[in-house]
């Protein structure tokens, strides 16, 4: 597994990452491992939790007294627990709030077998009534202390957006503002850990540390996404009325596939600086804005949550760094560096990687 894995050695260093696992699980999951393994500075505390929920609650409750931890992941229904440990920094993957119609429906009443091993012994353990109940009972707690600094800054939900098993996007974003939906299925696997888990360790290892970064700006057409080939998505009929002004095509900018890289160099370039998508939307097409925040959503993910600027003047945009094909609507006035991308010696997303690797980013 190590070597499937970046890892980020500065990430989280010196602090504490309470993992919180789901249900049938322990302290010695994949998730667990894998996260010690990308930050290896960090201190991962992943206690087996005993199979009430109430007594579950109770200990991390204690946890969260004695360890004070700087973050706490919470998956599934580690994510149920998670929420409830107010004042922290918290991230919730696929939280399942009703466990215990969850458990009627998918697990069923009865005997069960611990996925992984536990510091116990047990390869196995009970479902009842009780168990039922206590989850009712802890369910209860559930968004109970929100304020305005929970709402805004100290949980986040990622819920994969082909997720079988638990549906709770809409009730977690009706409490929190950071609901953030993801490419992947149910369980945390290493790709999803690494490319929608790891930017949001990122930005509260930031808040943490109050660290300020430069900042980047990214055009959207011709250098993220490819904007010359998207004409190949239309038929003859629209294109021919559209001649000399395809951009303003309904949907045209949804339909545009990745550069070659792009999206790689976004998620690494993501993780040195502030990073931001500064594009411009044609006027006249109405569904360009829109479009352009889904093929964010759709193409780069969880790195460009709430960092997409649609503007006509690029040049009113504060930062160090932007990345167009062109000089148009403010670009060439912009205060900081200028890459030109497509144009020597930023033909291509490897020479502007190369770049910011040689600077020091």
């Amino acid at each position: 597994m190590a070597e499937t894995f970046t890892q980020y050695p500065e990430m989280m260093a010196g602090r504490k990452i309470l993992y919180v696992h789901g249900f049938a699980s322990s302290g010695a999951s994949g998730t667990a491992k894998s996260l010690r393994i990308l930050m290896p500075e960090a201190e991962v505390i992943s206690p087996d939790l005993p199979v009430s929920p109430l007594k579950a609650m109770e200990l991390l409750h204690k946890i969260c007294d004695t360890q004070k931890p700087d973050l706490i992941i919470g998956t599934s229904m580690g994510g149920l627990y998670t929420e409830q440990l107010y004042g922290f920094h918290r991230i919730l993957v696929n939280p399942a709030f009703q466990m215990g119609e969850t458990l009627k429906t998918l697990h069923g009443m009865g005997r069960q077998k611990w996925l992984n091993p536990r510091q116990d012994g047990e390869t196995e353990f009970w479902i009842t009534q009780d168990i039922v109940d206590g989850f009712k009972q802890v369910m209860t707690e559930s968004f109970s202390k929100i304020d305005e600094n929970e709402h805004r800054n100290l949980v986040y939900g990622l819920f994969g957006d082909k997720d079988p098993l638990v549906h709770t996007y809409d009730m977690f974003a009706a409490k929190y503002m950071n609901a953030i939906p993801f490419d992947g299925e149910h369980r945390l696997n290493d790709t999803v850990l690494h490319n929608s888990v790891v930017p949001v360790i990122h930005w509260i290892d930031d808040k943490l540390n109050n660290r300020q970064r430069q900042i980047l700006y990214i055009d959207l057409d011709g250098v993220l996404a490819d904007f010359e080939k998207g004409v190949y998505k239309f038929d003859e009929k629209t294109l021919k009325q559209y001649e000399g002004h395809i951009w303003d095509i309904p949907g045209y900018f949804s339909q545009l596939e990745p550069m070659p890289s792009a999206v790689k160099a976004f998620r690494i370039l993501s993780l040195k600086y502030d990073t931001y998508i500064l594009s411009s939307a044609p006027y006249g097409n109405p569904s360009a804005w829109s479009d352009k925040l889904e093929w964010v959503k759709k193409r780069i993910g969880v790195p460009a949550f709430r960092r997409l600027i649609l503007s006509h003047h690029k040049n009113l945009s504060y930062g160090d760094y932007l990345i167009d094909d062109r000089i148009h609507n403010g670009a060439e006035d912009f205060m900081g560096a200028f890459l030109k991308f497509g144009e020597a010696p930023y033909k291509t997303w490897d020479d502007i990687l190369e770049f910011f690797e040689h600077i020091g980013g």
